[in-house]
């Protein structure tokens, strides 16, 4: 990241130390995993990845690692943690730009699979053949895409053609996995020309097929795009996933919604596509449906204080609120009627630009 020019997000610790001798002798540590063994510095806020350099299995160790599970009564082979050399690590990476080694002791960069020319001409290679690698683990044509998108770079041409020719592997890897990749890749500054990329090299129709379906068509993909412009805001706080999922799925839903089974179709891009938890699911879809369904200010005024009082405390409220502006679902007078309820509790986009909070509703208004 440093190289790239890109502020780093968290630093990651490699030593030949075995994971129990960095718990013996660094403080406020502790081993985790099983398969993959590593150990958790705390350091005030802060806490880093201490992981110990590892080598590719070899035969001779499988029956080693049979009897290490045998003997702790485990279904789980160690094979993750055969330990190794510095080099051993970094050629057993994915991309050359992630395989380098800094020594802080001697302040000297250590580039075992020739990374730092690729930085230098940003590409995003392989380490090793690309389609071997590829069949090892699909995920990997993911985040090539989703890491030459992040850091401006492109990926390597045989690489490339790789994804292509095994773009149906992707879709036999689990979905959590995929997951993960989709909300990396919905934080990019731009999604938009990373989701091309994967229709490009045909990923998107192994993995997410209702979005194919808008790609394939102008019209569909011209009305996604508009709403989905409109994301930053609907996403207050990006670290949580139903945030980044909201203005997606509702960019999906405009796109789809003059399809006769457009619901199911929805219902199957965020289960069955996109790895949706069931409540993730419901909030997006409760707050698409209230924005449709807000209550006449007549009759929102005629309830009681705490009807009242409980209808501002939705939890879909406010996203509701601005898909219903995003799509001009309410009169202009409307919105402010109900921005002005929601007072000080409601957060940006809406503050007015003069920097002065609406005023709050008269608790007692009167009715014409």
């Amino acid at each position: 990241d440093l190289l790239a020019g890109v502020v780093p997000k968290d630093f990651d610790i490699a030593t030949n130390a075995e994971p129990n001798q960095v718990r013996k002798y660094v403080r406020g540590s502790y081993v985790i995993g099983k398969r993959f063994r590593l150990v958790l510095v705390k350091r005030g806020s802060q806490q880093y990845e201490v992981a110990t350099f590892r080598r590719e299995m070899q035969p001779e160790d499988l029956t080693a690692a049979e009897e290490t599970a045998e003997a702790e009564e485990s279904t789980t082979l160690l094979g993750d943690n055969f330990f190794g050399t510095a080099e051993q690590d970094a050629l057993r990476r994915d991309f050359t730009i992630n395989a380098l080694f800094y020594d802080p002791i001697k302040n000297t960069l250590l580039d075992y699979a020739k990374g730092l020319p690729d930085i230098e001409s940003r590409t995003i290679r392989m380490i090793g053949d690309p389609a071997q690698r590829i069949v090892e683990d699909p995920i990997r044509s993911l985040r090539a895409i989703r890491l030459a998108h992040k850091l401006g770079f492109h990926v390597e041409n045989q690489f490339r053609e790789s994804i292509r020719t095994l773009a149906d592997r992707v879709a036999l890897s689990v979905l959590p996995r995929r997951r993960e990749e989709y909300l990396k890749f919905l934080r990019l500054s731009d999604p938009l020309p990373a989701l091309a990329e994967l229709f490009d090299l045909e990923l998107m129709k192994y993995l997410l097929p209702t979005l194919t379906m808008i790609w394939s068509d102008s019209e569909k993909l011209d009305t996604f795009r508009t709403y989905y412009q409109s994301r930053k805001f609907l996403t207050e706080d990006a670290t949580l996933p139903v945030q980044v999922y909201l203005p997606f799925v509702f960019a999906c839903w405009k796109a789809l919604e003059n399809e006769a089974n457009a619901k199911n179709m929805l219902n199957n891009l965020m289960k069955d596509d996109l790895g949706m938890f069931k409540s993730e699911q419901s909030f997006v879809m409760d707050a698409i449906e209230m924005a449709s369904q807000f209550p006449a200010v007549s009759s929102f005024l005629k309830r009681g204080h705490r009807r009242r009082s409980g209808f501002l405390k939705t939890e879909t409220l406010i996203p509701a609120l601005i898909i219903a502006e995003t799509d001009f679902l309410m009169a202009p007078a409307e919105i402010l009627f109900w921005k002005q309820q929601l007072g000080r509790a409601f957060a940006p986009p809406f503050e007015p630009t003069n920097g002065e909070l609406p005023p709050k509703a008269d608790p007692n208004p009167q009715t014409s």
